[in-house]
């Protein structure tokens, strides 16, 4: 599969103060597709202007026609499958069907504990997300839903007229444990890494591709028990969180170096951040442009 460049659009600038503008201009850059972070708030921008990811998406739907958008991901920590599966639909419909779910079990940030609950452990969030995904994938293929299960209820839940994609809104699944490699092979189009979170600090670029080989080739074994061919699913890499960070977006030849490693492992579709100034994701906006038209050309 060939490779596919994209970006990631934090949810940080107010629509009518250069919001819309980054979002048309991905479009013009000629990105495969925006996502966006579905956060309440991340990080070390807590007290910051953060705003939320659908109604970004939904106006980003009606300011684009062709760029395909997504979250980046969504995840259990404040979402019931519900709920969320008739935004998802609803955007879908405004889109006309360029709508990715990015998916996650999520973690321990600020959305973990915002509505007043206590963090879940790494096996209650396996638990949540192993009941939330399959919920979620009936409720965008069926019209009406019941379940009954130990984490989330659905009583008839009518999602009339249904997705404009068929089957379904495409799922790309982050994972890295056995489990979510299991629901990334069995109800995802793609999957999605940023990485082995253990070597962000001390590992080096080398041993990170060597990770991420390694988490290729469990995602193979886990769609063969699916009788999937791993090989044929999409593999997308969010960058930023490898050891070499920023690195791809200093220069269009460190770009390339870094995209032609990683499409040898398997990966076809690597997300840059858009750059954002006096933070972890600035970047040179020029050297971003100028990798956006002319870093895939550059591998060949």
């Amino acid at each position: 599969m060939s490779l596919r460049l994209s970006t990631v659009i934090l949810p940080v600038r107010p629509w009518h103060g250069g919001g819309r503008d980054q979002w048309t201009r991905a479009e013009e850059l000629g990105f495969h597709a925006a996502y966006t972070y579905d956060h309440l708030s991340w990080r070390t921008f807590r007290d910051g202007p953060w705003f939320g990811a659908i109604p970004t998406l939904t106006a980003a739907a009606a300011a684009t026609r062709t760029l395909r958008l997504g979250t980046l991901v969504t995840s259990p920590n404040f979402r019931h499958p519900v709920t969320l599966a008739k935004e998802l639909i609803s955007l879908d419909d405004i889109s006309g069907g360029r709508i990715t779910l990015g998916i996650g079990a999520g973690g321990n940030g600020f959305d973990a504990t915002v509505l007043g609950q206590e963090a879940w452990t790494p096996r209650e969030r396996a638990d949540r997300f192993g009941e939330f995904v399959p919920l979620l994938d009936r409720l965008l293929t069926e019209r009406a839903v019941s379940h009954r299960g130990t984490h989330y209820s659905a009583e008839e839940a009518r999602n009339v007229p249904g997705c404009v994609q068929s089957p379904r809104i495409p799922f790309a699944v982050a994972a890295t444990g056995p489990r979510g490699m299991k629901l990334a092979a069995r109800y995802g189009q793609a999957w999605v890494t940023t990485g082995d979170p253990k070597l962000f600090e001390t590992g080096t670029p080398e041993q990170s591709v060597d990770a991420i080989r390694g988490q290729i080739e469990k995602l193979g074994k886990a769609c063969a028990e699916y009788g999937r061919d791993g090989g044929a699913m999409e593999k997308v890499l969010l960058t930023g969180f490898t050891p070499d960070r920023g690195t791809p977006l200093t220069s269009l030849d460190a770009f390339v170096d870094f995209a032609g490693k990683h499409r040898e492992l398997g990966i076809t579709e690597i997300v840059l951040h858009a750059p954002i100034p006096d933070s972890d994701f600035a970047a040179d906006q020029a050297v971003f442009e100028k990798i956006a038209t002319e870093g895939l050309a550059q591998l060949g």
